[in-house]
């Protein structure tokens, strides 16, 4: 069946060139929506299609994932590592030391609406990216989304890899220093790469983490975490050591269990605080004696014994009593509640303003600190300040020695920041927070050169800066990816990190570090970069930006995470975890040295009067985009019914998920917004303007692309987003809500069964606007991407066409019309539905309107409502008063369900699994 789909789609697509308006994947929905009518094609059927389509939808990420990772041979990849420590050991000690004790990376690892693919799922494709056969799995019907808690167990298995494949990297270096420097290696405390995660403690548009969990997760970690260092402790001999790290895991993980407990209950709160807060034998707050212990004992041991213990020793030094470093995160809105009572009790001074920074200014040289409890927690109404008790709790009560981010969410003045550290001080953990301010929407990355020279100015702030001994700061792609799209994105990021390094020079901040967090964004992928793993990690800091603090002598700690399914597949499969790790450590040293282009000789950095007007080009082009009526009304056509739930964090940032035909695209959170596109088959963020904004310029562009470094980096993101978009598929979704279509469809008795619920959908959407804003927007994307091909063909050697590209369009293509199918299966039969029960207080038209959403769940549970198969029966009662109503039959219910309900519900079931497959192709979502 799938390759006569995609065979017919080929002779379908060759028709355009007799007419160029035909779509070939809305004709191949129709053929299979008249099949699926006329019984000559069945569900079940189409089931076993999008089952297999799935499947390759996996074999797709696998392949991709192995792409990306090169060789996944555990001894190949630690002895090319090797051979990497053994070159840098040809110096002297003191250079040796500092090159593997400074992080290559931190990593990591984010969560929420990013799983798209059920845990089986994500086992079979990282087992298949390892052993190179097949995916044996195909997705499931069946697919809850995942809890905060699964999300966080899925954390914690993926840092197990991360830090179990890290290790063995740090015991190679280990043995290097041991035999290049025999009288000093013991000294060396290697740490390649830290962790992190951000799940359970990110409170920015989530309300349901409450203090509880966060604090319960953290013991939770600690105990995790203390339970592998007592096995590796008992491994090598220590005892003793490892009867003290058990005790102390057995003793957190009371504490975890404490936590999940009835903490909204004064009396049972105070009876599980006081439990936490008495001296304990076995809690352990700090890692200081148990390593010193370890070092001891390598003094007096062998070499390969005492590198095993200094190997234990590093970890503690790098993870703490946790697994890896933890970043809570709030919004900006929420520090500003929080301040106000402090600065403005009236609540009528303006946050951005002088007077505002001058009161946070008196209030930061006088603040005394205060203790606090858990009572406190529990009475603390303001989110922000709640999150600064449970960073204290945490410090206090779980680990004493690993410090804490936080990031602020749309951090746009300093005054928020000093707001933090306000707080900070406050609660008595300045010592031990870094506030780093998010730089994500369109007036944080326009503004923030500006934000950051105020900021580093700061007296407060400088001092904050240099007892942290790091600067820190986060950029991101999903929100900018979707405002300004992720090409402008990238690029003002990448001036928003040059402006930190001058930033810093010039407030005399040259000698503490940089510490950039870049989060990713949906565009190809959650790498955001599909062409190679060098390509994602120089796409969120490039070299350009790299060699910004090289030339200030500043040290950059760069930082980046691996978000939900996509980012946990890297750590999926402990060989998978030492690839990728092995391949950080080759790539890494390579982005800002070794041949790395400089503003001097790079061409995009010194022709500015066309690389800079071309970014502003393209950045006006997306805005108006965003902005435009066609474009946000094709985005919300279906509401979020395109995308399937893949997380703990609702997609909306409001609760009605309707179909309000205005509904703002700002309330699409970034990453289902930008996922969308992808499912109407053409991503507009990545591809939208890139070729207009060159149309007046386009050899001296294409020249100026393709001889520079960034500029072929840019282009390798677009050709790759291009090989595989699709504007006809975009406007095949619009036909669906054609009122003429629908009149046509059963024209000349092609159809004469469908004749009645055809024409009462062409009633129906007679008014509706989706099918004219549809052909609006294919239009202007046509037009813009007309003037695309046209750049491109002016590069001096267009990039080689992968064979595999053809293929997998006509793959989407059929994915496309499948879906196209499905929906049109709903609408037929949603329509035809008899007139509801009295027993309902809903109408049959609200119920069509949300399956013309893909609001299926809501629109089928109202119609197991309306027609219930089960109901109280006459002849359930002994009345000696005869009656004749009610007339309804329960029986003639159960007929309605057989003939619509059920064929609805299985038909909703399907759509999911299609955009599960296209999303793979993408390498997306997830």
């Amino acid at each position: 069946m799938i390759e006569t789909y995609r065979q017919r789609l080929a002779e379908l697509h060759a028709r355009t060139a007799e007419t160029p308006l035909f779509n070939p994947v809305f004709q191949l929905g129709l053929e299979i929506s008249r099949g699926l009518e006329d019984g000559t094609v069945t569900l079940a059927g189409l089931a076993g299609a999008i089952a297999e389509l799935g499947r390759e939808g996996l074999q797709a990420r696998a392949n991709r994932l192995a792409r990306l990772l090169g060789t996944t041979d555990d001894d190949a990849n630690i002895a090319t590592f090797r051979a990497q420590v053994e070159a840098s050991a040809t110096g002297d000690f003191t250079a040796f030391k500092a090159r593997w004790e400074a992080p290559l990376l931190h990593v990591v690892f984010t969560a929420h609406p990013t799983f798209l693919l059920t845990p089986d799922e994500y086992a079979a494709v990282a087992e298949a990216a390892v052993s190179g056969t097949p995916v044996a799995i195909a997705p499931v019907e069946t697919r809850p989304s995942p809890s905060l808690v699964e999300e966080h167990e899925a954390v914690l298995a993926a840092i197990t890899r991360a830090i179990s494949a890290r290790d063995l990297l740090h015991g190679e270096v280990l043995a290097v220093a041991a035999r290049a420097f025999p009288d000093q290696w013991q000294s060396l405390t290697p740490c390649l790469f830290r962790v992190a995660t951000w799940v359970g403690y990110d409170m920015d548009g989530r309300t349901d983490i409450g203090w509880a969990t966060s604090i319960g997760f953290r013991a939770q970690e600690k105990a995790a975490r203390l339970a592998l260092m007592a096995g590796e402790a008992a491994r090598l001999g220590e005892m003793a050591l490892a009867e003290r790290l058990s005790e102390a895991a057995n003793h957190a993980e009371t504490q975890a269990g404490l936590f999940a407990g009835d903490t909204d209950d004064a009396a049972a709160l105070s009876a599980i605080a006081n439990q936490i807060t008495a001296p304990h034998a076995a809690a352990l707050t700090s890692l200081a004696d148990p390593s010193a212990l370890l070092r001891t004992a390598a003094a007096s041991l062998p070499a390969d014994q005492a590198r095993a213990h200094l190997v234990l020793a590093a970890a503690m030094a790098a993870d703490g009593l946790g697994m890896g470093w933890i970043h809570f995160r709030v919004n900006a809105a929420q520090l500003h509640n929080a301040i106000r009572r402090h600065i403005d009790p009236d609540g009528t001074l303006d946050m951005g303003s002088g007077q505002a920074l001058i009161r946070l200014r008196g209030l930061l040289e006088t603040v005394k600190p205060l203790r606090s409890n858990f009572a406190a927690l529990a009475v603390e109404s303001t989110t922000a300040v709640r999150q600064f008790l449970a960073m204290a709790a945490i410090l206090k009560h779980v680990d004493a020695d690993t410090p804490i981010r936080l990031l602020i969410a749309e951090c746009e003045q300093p005054q928020t920041v000093l707001a933090a550290l306000y707080f900070a001080r406050l609660f008595g953990i300045a010592d031990r927070v870094d506030v780093s301010p998010l730089f994500e929407t369109e007036t944080a990355l326009e503004h923030g050169g500006r934000f950051l020279d105020a900021l580093l100015a700061e007296p407060a702030y400088q001092a904050q800066a240099r007892q942290r001994g790091r600067v820190a700061i986060q950029t991101g792609f999903s929100d900018a990816g979707r405002f300004v799209g992720q090409v402008p994105a990238a690029l003002a990021i990448e001036r928003l990190q040059g402006r930190l390094a001058r930033a810093m020079v010039k407030n005399g901040l040259s000698d503490v570090a940089a510490l950039i967090f870049n989060t990713h964004g949906e565009s190809m992928g959650r790498g955001a970069h599909p062409a190679s793993f060098t390509d994602r990690l120089a796409w969120p800091m490039s070299r350009w930006a790299r060699a910004q603090f090289a030339k200030a002598g500043i040290r950059v700690e760069a930082e980046a995470s691996f978000q939900g399914g996509d980012g946990f597949l890297f750590f999926g499969h402990d060989t998978l975890a030492l690839a990728t790790l092995t391949r950080i450590a080759e790539i890494t040293p390579t982005l800002a040295t070794g041949g790395a282009p400089s503003d001097s000789d790079d061409p995009f950095y010194t022709r500015t009067d066309l690389s800079l007007d071309y970014y502003r080009m393209i950045r006006r082009h997306q805005r108006a985009m965003f902005e435009a009526r066609p474009y946000a009304r094709a985005i919300t056509a279906f509401g979020l019914g395109l995308i399937p739930v893949t997380g703990s964090r609702r997609l909306k940032r409001q609760s009605d998920i309707g179909s309000d035909r205005d509904a703002s695209l700002r309330s699409i959170r970034a990453i289902p917004h930008n996922a969308i596109l992808q499912q109407l088959g053409y991503p507009v963020n990545v591809l939208s303007g890139v070729g207009s904004a060159g149309v007046d310029a386009q050899e001296a562009l294409a020249a100026l692309l393709a001889g520079s470094a960034r500029g072929r980096q840019l282009l390798g993101l677009v050709e790759a987003s291009n090989a595989i978009a699709s504007i006809k598929s975009l406007a095949a979704y619009g036909e669906l809500f054609n009122s003429a279509y629908w009149a046509t469809r059963p024209y000349r008795g092609t159809e004469e069964r469908l004749a009645r619920p055809c024409l009462a959908l062409a009633e129906k959407l007679v008014e509706d606007d989706r099918s004219g804003q549809f052909r609006r927007l294919a239009s202007m994307l046509r037009v813009d991407n007309i003037k695309l091909r046209q750049l491109l063909s002016h590069l001096p050697e267009p990039s080689p066409a992968d064979p595999g590209t053809e293929a997998t369009r006509r793959t989407l293509g059929v994915l496309h019309a499948l879906r196209l199918a499905l929906m049109q299966h709903l609408f037929l039969r949603a329509v035809d539905i008899p007139a509801f029960s009295r027993r309902n207080d809903i109408s049959r038209d609200d119920v069509l309107d949300m399956v013309l959403s893909l609001r299926t769940d809501e629109a089928l549970e109202q119609l197991r409502r309306a027609f219930p198969v089960t109901a109280p029966d006459l002849a359930d009662y002994r009345m000696d008063e005869a009656t004749d109503w009610p007339e309804d039959d329960a029986q003639a219910y159960a007929g309605i369900q057989r003939r619509f309900i059920e064929p609805m519900a299985t038909t909703a079931r399907l759509i999911p699994l299609i955009s599960i497959a296209i999303a793979n192709h993408f390498g997306a979502y997830g």
